[in-house]
């Protein structure tokens, strides 16, 4: 039981580096998040000091991700995702997936209201996103395109690009991120507006 218990505690240092480093986050911007110390941060990913629930607890909601997934605890059995949602910039998020290394999936809701500017971002990845309900804006390069229920987009996320909400009504879609650039093998077109006329057969 006490080498099985070392062996889940030693394997929390390289866990807890590997997470930050995938968020390409360093000690100092961490220790500013959690108010733990750079020296203590540092100890604890080297191993060199035992992490405490209230140290996991700080680092565990800094990188938005369940206590577990830092300390390696064995799966329950239960497949389904228990994530809690998280608000950013006035934007709910809704995790869908687990694993921060690989594909991720995220729910989004924004709410209506007045018109927001739309700040455009760059980094590496590859993104895909999915309307479910209400009328997303998305600000893509040179492209300013809006989309409704059923319809999706996908790009390069080394484009600059930006999403708000269109319209008065919240806007919920999907979103499949790849930090690696992973493409969706899925590339659907958007649907046909009501208001775009039939072209004769």
């Amino acid at each position: 039981m006490e080498d099985d218990l070392a062996d889940v505690l030693s394997a929390v240092g390289p866990r807890l580096r590997a997470t930050r480093q995938e968020r390409n986050v360093t000690l100092a911007q961490l220790s500013k998040t959690t108010g733990i110390s750079v020296s203590t941060l540092s100890r604890l990913e080297s191993g060199q000091r035992r992490p405490t629930l209230e140290f996991m607890l700080a680092i565990a909601r800094a990188h938005q991700v369940p206590l577990d997934e830092l300390v390696g605890a064995p799966a329950s059995g239960d497949p389904r995702v228990h994530m809690e949602p998280y608000v950013r910039d006035g934007q709910t998020f809704i995790p869908l997936t687990r694993d921060a290394s690989g594909l991720q999936a995220h729910k989004h809701v924004i709410p209506g209201g007045p018109a927001r500017e739309i700040a455009k971002r760059v980094h590496q990845g590859y993104e895909w996103l999915y309307v479910l309900a209400g009328q997303l804006r998305v600000v893509l390069g040179e492209h300013d395109l809006i989309l409704g229920p059923g319809e999706a987009v996908e790009f390069d996320t080394r484009l600059p690009h930006g999403f708000g909400n269109a319209g008065t009504e919240p806007v919920e879609f999907i979103s499949l991120f790849g930090k690696q650039g992973q493409k969706v093998h899925l590339r659907a077109r958007p649907a046909k507006r009501a208001t775009e006329p039939t072209r004769p057969g």
